[in-house]
Formats: C-alpha cells, structure tokens, sequence
C-alpha cells in the first residue's frame, strides 16, 4: 500500500497486503493503520532542493464506503522537518478488507502550505500555470485543467509575437484575433510543432471547444493528457529557437522547467 500512495497521483490499480484486519471499516468509522512509510520528492522551500519527504509508521484511516475509504498522512522532510499535508481517496473493485485487495487511488490532494513544491513545477510562470492544470485534472476538472491549458498556448503566443514584433493590437486599441497573430508569428518563427504545423490553429480550436462545452467532462479529462503534450510542444518549439531563447532568458521567464516536461525528463 505504501508504494501505491507514494506513486500517486497515478491512479494504476495493484494489489496490496490486507491492512483492515480482514473486517470492513465502517462508514465514519476511524483507525489507525501500519501499511509502511508514505514517501514523495518535493522541492522543499527551506532547503531550496529536493528532498524526500516521509510519512509517519501509522496513517490515519477512515471509511467513507463499502469500497472506499479515506487516507491522511503528513509528511516531513527529512532535512528541515518541514511538514505537508497529503489526502487520498482509495478505492476498490472488490472487498476492501479482504487479505490482498486490489486498490487504487481515486482521488489525491496535497496541502503544501507554501513550504514545498511539486519537482517537477518548481519554478516558472509556464510551470505555475501546468500546475494549476495538473491539480484541476486531478479534481476531476476536466474543461477547468483544459483553461489553463489554452492560457499557456496564449501567454508564449503573444509573448514571442512582441519579441518578434508581430503586431498584435488593432487601430482601435483592441487586441487582433488570436489565429492571425499565431500565424504570423509561425511564419517568422516556427512554434508550432512540425508535426501538425499545417493547422496549428486546430490545437487552439480543440481547447476552445473543450472549455465551451463541446465536450463532456469524462471527454474532457481524456482529453487532457495529449492536449497537455501538445502544448508543452509549443512551448518547447519555443525554447528551440535561439533567437527567440536568448529573448526569453534575457526577460527572466525560465520555461526550462516546461521543456522538461514536454521531454518526459521529469
């Protein structure tokens, strides 16, 4: 059960020791249970590293179901002793008290409490803003995780338009369409990532339609991950670009973090 927490948010179903005594817990029912030490990497502020941070031998439990129950542990660095927060909503297809139940997990939340960072969005405005697409997918957000999403592809467009000098405001003060600046600023500096550079309007449509409904939200949290890539494609396009990354380095907006995530290095 420990590795299975530890991997989370990944939600792979596994099957672990039995850890409720083979009896059920029943619905608000609490009880302390030893399934080993819960242990997640994050980028601690008070060391300004990463670091591992470790759960306690015994995590606290509560049932919310007959196959659901509820996980709390609190994790410390173990440098700073700086504590976190950590929440998991474990489920299963079967009896959750049997001897070697299949688990897995629903639903995950942190509360950092501004002490840590996630590694692999440490620093950056691209970063910050994967993040906040990262924990709306993980609260089941589907066209919420899809806005932030569609406001990276955005920012780098408009951002790389003004290092390019691509205008981007109309006589009457207001901004030009947004598929008239991207293909401009494409044209001078390819961001769109080649393999579906014949249309990269499309991806804009794709996140467009998702945010206004065109989706379901099952549909839309589908959708996320390869939506995800392909913006981070963008991003990375950008970072390619020597002209446009000596520019991006010399305004201090650091999307190192991001490329890295398009790359799968984290």
């Amino acid at each position: 059960m420990s590795d299975l927490l530890s991997k989370a948010p990944e939600v792979t179903a596994a099957q672990v020791e039995g850890f409720l005594s083979d009896r059920p817990l029943g619905w608000g029912k609490h009880k302390k249970i030893r399934v080993g030490k819960v242990i997640h990497n994050f980028h601690c502020h008070e060391c300004n590293d990463v670091r591992p941070f470790e759960s306690a031998d015994e995590l606290s439990c509560l049932g919310v179901g007959d196959n659901q129950i509820s996980i709390d542990a609190t994790l410390r660095c173990m440098v700073c002793r700086s504590s976190v927060e950590t929440w998991f909503l474990v489920a299963s297809s079967g009896m959750l008290h049997s001897r070697a139940p299949e688990v897995y997990v629903e639903r995950y939340t942190e509360n950092l409490r501004e002490r840590a960072e996630r590694v692999d969005v440490a620093a950056g405005p691209f970063s910050d803003l994967v993040k906040r697409a990262h924990l709306a997918y993980e609260s089941g957000l589907g066209a919420g995780s899809v806005i932030y999403l569609r406001k990276i592809f955005e920012k780098v467009t408009w951002e790389v338009a003004e290092i390019l000098g691509v205008e981007t405001m109309r006589q009457n003060g207001n901004r030009r369409p947004f598929f008239q600046v991207l293909e401009e600023v494409n044209a001078q500096r390819r961001i769109i990532p080649q393999r579906f550079s014949s249309d990269g309007y499309q991806l804009f449509r794709e996140l467009s339609g998702i945010i206004h409904g065109n989706s379901s939200e099952v549909e839309a949290l589908q959708k996320f991950k390869p939506c995800l890539q392909l913006v981070l494609g963008v991003v990375e396009e950008v970072n390619r670009d020597n002209v446009v990354a000596q520019a991006i380095d010399e305004l201090g907006w650091s999307v190192e973090n991001v490329g890295a995530l398009a790359r799968g290095d984290a």
